[in-house]
């Protein structure tokens, strides 16, 4: 990072989906990082979300999964820096129900 920059942290959203004692992974593919690899439904935050929007619309996009924020619970915050860049982890349970 450039001194001169300002400071920039970019916010990581993600997904534990529980069903039956089973967490839901997907499989990464085409997207350049991690492909391959298994992971939850995540996403990067936009600008002027909450993480609760952020995590439905990854769910959606990701999984064809609707969720409403009354769903969903914060269960972990992580402070992550990277090679490249520093990063604020929010994880969000939900449970599985029927409209899942």
């Amino acid at each position: 990072m450039n001194k001169n920059e300002p400071f920039k942290i970019f916010i990581a959203i993600f997904l534990v989906l529980i069903k039956d004692g089973q967490v839901l992974l997907l499989k990464r593919t085409n997207t350049g990082y991690q492909d391959g690899k298994y992971g939850l439904v995540a996403g990067h935050l936009e600008e002027s979300e909450t993480a609760r929007q952020g995590i439905i619309r990854e769910a959606k996009e990701e999984a064809g999964i609707t969720l409403k924020p009354a769903d969903l619970e914060v269960v972990h915050v992580m402070h992550r820096y990277g090679s490249d860049r520093e990063y604020i982890d929010i994880h969000l349970k939900t449970k599985f129900d029927s409209r899942i």
